[in-house]
């Protein structure tokens, strides 16, 4: 990883571990070169460092090599996969996945560096801290995120799920303390640029398992229960203008998703209906 130089003042108390722990951090990252530069050189702790490219055309692959971490490009975009693909690579005792928008505490790695010496345990999971436009999310079904991603490298079997991937492991899992800060939905226009990536993906996974066809009922009733939810029953209000605003984000998703759901379920499909008006256009001209 970075040197030493090259890494925060608040960081170098890492020093105090003696040694880097056995750890291999994985990282799935898709264009992530601005959130790599922050977190990268937060891992000098971890023995290795590895970041699956996930169809980047940006400079990811440069920032890596710049700070010291493994990059291996890849064009899946299964996300299991790419945890699988990720996971193959792996020598070390320990495997610990986090997202490029996420962030190891000192609090945080403390807690980890101790658990690690447990012989019962063979998994860790960690609660989220979701920071949203800047502000902790405290409500809004935001509040009990708790993700499954440090695992001892045997006891870990594999991922499924193409979109809300989950570990196939053995063993005891244990619950850490501390938080996993995760510093995302930064603006709307990123918000808007992911629904795009994976709202079509939970679109054709509804389709293929064949929900009932969608009607403009279904669509407003999908955007209006995700809201009450959110926003009422979940207390999303009380997160203020951030918690508003997160509410309405997920309650369009759920509509993006049924949208599309409705445009692969259209016999003919959409791109044969555009074939026929193309040629009907070629005819009258």
């Amino acid at each position: 990883m970075a040197s030493k130089a090259a890494v925060s003042g608040e960081w170098l108390w890492y020093n105090a571990l003696m040694d880097k722990l056995p750890i291999t951090i994985i990282i799935i990252a898709r264009n992530e070169e601005s959130n790599l530069r922050q977190l990268l050189p937060s891992l000098v702790w971890a023995e290795k460092v590895l970041v699956i490219g996930n169809q980047c055309t940006d400079q990811t692959a440069q920032v890596c090599q710049e700070l010291g971490a493994e990059f291996v490009a890849s064009e899946l975009t299964d996300f299991a996969q790419l945890r699988d693909l990720g996971r193959q690579k792996v020598t070390t005792p320990w495997i610990f996945y986090l997202d490029a928008d996420e962030r190891v505490t000192t609090a945080l790695l403390q807690e980890l560096a101790e658990s690690l010496k447990d012989e019962k345990t063979a998994v860790f999971s960690i609660r989220r801290q979701n920071y949203h436009y800047g502000f902790l999310m405290a409500h809004g079904g935001w509040d009990n995120d708790w993700v499954t991603r440090v695992f001892r490298r045997e006891s870990l079997q594999g991922w499924q799920g193409e979109i809300h991937e989950s570990p196939l492991f053995e063993g005891e899992v244990k619950k850490l303390e501390q938080p996993l800060w995760h510093l995302t939905h930064r603006c709307t226009a990123e918000n808007l640029a992911k629904s795009s990536r994976w709202t079509i993906k939970e679109a054709r996974l509804l389709a293929r398992a064949g929900v009932k066809p969608v009607t403009g009922l279904t669509l407003g009733r999908k955007v209006i229960m995700e809201f009450w939810r959110r926003f009422i029953r979940q207390r999303g209000y009380k997160d203020g203008m951030a918690g508003l605003v997160e509410s309405l984000t997920q309650a369009f998703n759920r509509g993006f998703v049924y949208m599309q759901v409705w445009e692969l379920q259209q016999q003919p499909s959409l791109s044969e209906r555009y074939q026929q008006l193309e040629e009907e256009a070629k005819s009258q001209s």
